[in-house]
């Protein structure tokens, strides 16, 4: 009798195990997912996440903005410095791995922390740029100058976020990244020529001029030689995320 039960217990327990696991849906694993306020500086974007576990996802995202503008150019540089400039165009591309560590109900739902790595690089055109050199008689004279180089940098950081599902078969995804930073090292060669032949005095005023742009997070040293300039970029490479993704789910 006791061996009858025992085995009915089991076979009702079984069976009611059966049916709950029928009852609940797989977890989606996926997401792809672009930034939508990138686009405001022409960041063409894309991300694909996927959950590991339940607190565990990896997201890889890629980004490239078409040569253009510098988007608000006019915040780190000043305006007379900014006329100097007036046909530089850049184009830049990025690369991130970012893991996150998900509090709450997760599979990518909920609360999150995220450190990450970033590959970014920055490559000009061949752009115009003048100084005035005050000449031994008085007079200033404009030499004008063409440019062109690029610009790399490897960082690490962290962001916080918080990621929603709007829908109610959970397909369509909002990210919200609230605060992210990084800070690296970069690398990067820019020349400068001129047609005109500069003299040591025109070429230590040339290296002054370039010295006083001051760009800020940007450490460079000035090289001037008889054709003109080289601008070698080694030093910090820091940057800030921040924004809104829409994604899908599947």
């Amino acid at each position: 009798m006791k061996k009858a039960a025992f085995i009915i217990l089991c076979s009702l327990f079984l069976k009611t195990a059966a049916q709950e696991n029928q009852n609940i849906s797989p977890e989606k694993m996926n997401i792809i997912k672009t930034n939508i306020t990138a686009y405001a500086f022409r960041n063409i974007n894309l991300s694909y996440e996927r959950a590991i576990n339940q607190w565990f996802s990896l997201n890889i995202g890629f980004g490239t903005m078409p040569e253009g503008k510098i988007p608000f150019i006019n915040a780190f540089l000043k305006d007379e410095d900014e006329k100097r400039f007036q046909n530089l165009r850049v184009k830049a591309t990025n690369f991130t791995i970012e893991p996150r560590f998900y509090v709450g109900k997760g599979y990518g739902k909920g609360f999150y922390l995220a450190p990450y790595y970033r590959y970014s690089d920055v490559i000009s055109n061949t752009f115009d740029f003048y100084y005035d050199y005050n000449g031994p008689d008085g007079i200033a004279y404009q030499i004008p100058l063409r440019g062109q180089g690029s610009a790399n940098g490897n960082s690490g950081g962290l962001m916080a976020g918080v990621q929603f599902f709007l829908t109610r078969n959970q397909n369509l995804v909002l990210d919200f990244w609230i605060a992210g930073a990084h800070y690296g090292s970069g690398k990067g060669d820019f020349t400068m020529t001129s047609d005109y032949l500069l003299t040591p005095d025109m070429q230590a005023q040339l290296k002054k001029e370039i010295e006083k742009l001051d760009i800020p997070f940007v450490k460079y040293t000035v090289e001037t030689n008889s054709n003109g300039a080289r601008i070698k970029v080694d030093g910090p490479w820091a940057g800030f995320r921040s924004g809104l993704s829409l994604g899908y789910r599947f």
